[in-house]
């Protein structure tokens, strides 16, 4: 069953606020906490939770554990994918730092950048290797997924050897649009964007408050 995007999106924003209910003791939870954890609806929550096949809803709630095995069946490779990260700047690095050890079935297993100071040094955590070595650590560490944070005029080129490495999945974190082939899914994080539709309805919100005033 291929899930929609938004669907697999919530389903993982799910299991973080899972994960941290179960660290914390807790044990079972009602769709309408998990919906207000995540801004939503209790009705999108149960829709989203029925779609993937769980339906054990007790009166004290969705088994916590239980519904964490679910999500991570749909979502996890059963081997495990490795991961890349192709830039380590202050980005590359401060995102390394944060995924690693996030996931048990999601590896950063290389790093890589075209500055020599930073080749064949552990980085956040991983080894960086030049740039030039690509395809063979990609073959190597069978990586199949990149984190691309080098500058945006290099990130065109970038996706295009990824693609021939063998790479079929991107999390793009610079500002230039990529397309490469349909083999490859992109998933594209500007933050600007984020950040200027933050300030929009914040701006909104002002706005709105000076008209009441008046």
């Amino acid at each position: 069953m291929k899930l929609p995007e938004r669907t697999v999106e919530r389903i993982s924003e799910y299991r973080r606020t899972l994960l941290n209910c179960l660290a914390d003791g807790k044990t079972y939870i009602y769709s309408h906490e998990l919906a207000q954890l995540h801004h939503n609806t209790a009705v999108q929550v149960r829709r989203d939770i029925m779609f993937i096949g769980y339906s054990s809803m007790q009166r004290k709630g969705y088994d916590v554990g239980e519904l964490i095995d679910v999500i991570g069946n749909i979502l996890d490779s059963e081997e495990g994918l490795n991961v890349g990260v192709f830039g380590m700047g202050n980005l590359g690095r401060a995102i390394t730092a944060y995924f690693m050890g996030k996931r048990s079935k999601l590896n950063i297993v290389a790093a890589f950048d075209i500055d020599p100071n930073k080749v064949d040094r552990v980085i956040s955590g991983v080894k960086c290797y030049s740039i030039n070595q690509l395809e063979e650590v990609i073959n190597e560490k069978n990586i199949s997924i990149g984190i691309i944070t080098v500058p945006a005029d290099q990130a065109k080129v970038l996706a295009e050897n990824l693609y021939r490495g063998g790479v079929r999945g991107l999390l793009n974190f610079t500002t230039v649009p990529l397309n490469v082939s349909p083999e490859v899914y992109i998933d594209e994080y500007d933050m600007i964007t984020s950040l200027e539709k933050v300030a929009y309805f914040v701006k909104m919100h002002k706005e709105s408050d000076k008209s009441n005033e008046s």
